[in-house]
């Protein structure tokens, strides 16, 4: 990612768990932005309890509202030169179009800014076949 501070940064709940350390890329992203959250349809207490055992404190977060809402309410409320949502799927990008945030898939923020993805289920399932192929 580049050096520009005045941004604000949101990440959508799904994509910011597809991430190895959500605590540390939240440690990282700090360095190079003025505000950062999550956002969600999720119920409130589920985003919190994700934040909470992951120990990552945020700016922002959707709260009762939805998403496309909760980044309206945010690019009022925090006035910075640049608003970057950071997505999972074609809808967070169709999102991020209709209120007028950059658009950034997980992927390609894991790349750019050196953070690690997290293994995939199948992968998981995949090592998990290798190791006991005797079992019944």
């Amino acid at each position: 990612m580049n050096g520009d501070s005045d941004m604000t940064l949101a990440f959508e709940l799904e994509a910011l768990k597809r991430l190895a350390s959500p605590e540390r890329v939240f440690e990282d992203a700090r360095g190079w932005t003025e505000y950062i959250g999550v956002v969600s349809e999720k119920p409130t207490y589920v985003v919190t309890n994700f934040t909470r055992k992951n120990r990552i404190r945020q700016d922002f977060f959707s709260g009762p509202r939805g998403k496309a809402e909760s980044l309206e309410g945010v690019k009022d409320q925090f006035q910075t030169g640049r608003y970057v949502y950071i997505g999972a799927d074609d809808e967070d990008e169709e999102l991020a179009e209709e209120v007028g945030w950059e658009y950034l898939d997980v992927e390609d923020a894991a790349e750019a800014a050196d953070w690690i993805l997290a293994a995939t289920m199948d992968e998981e399932d995949d090592d998990a076949g290798d190791v006991r192929d005797d079992w019944p």
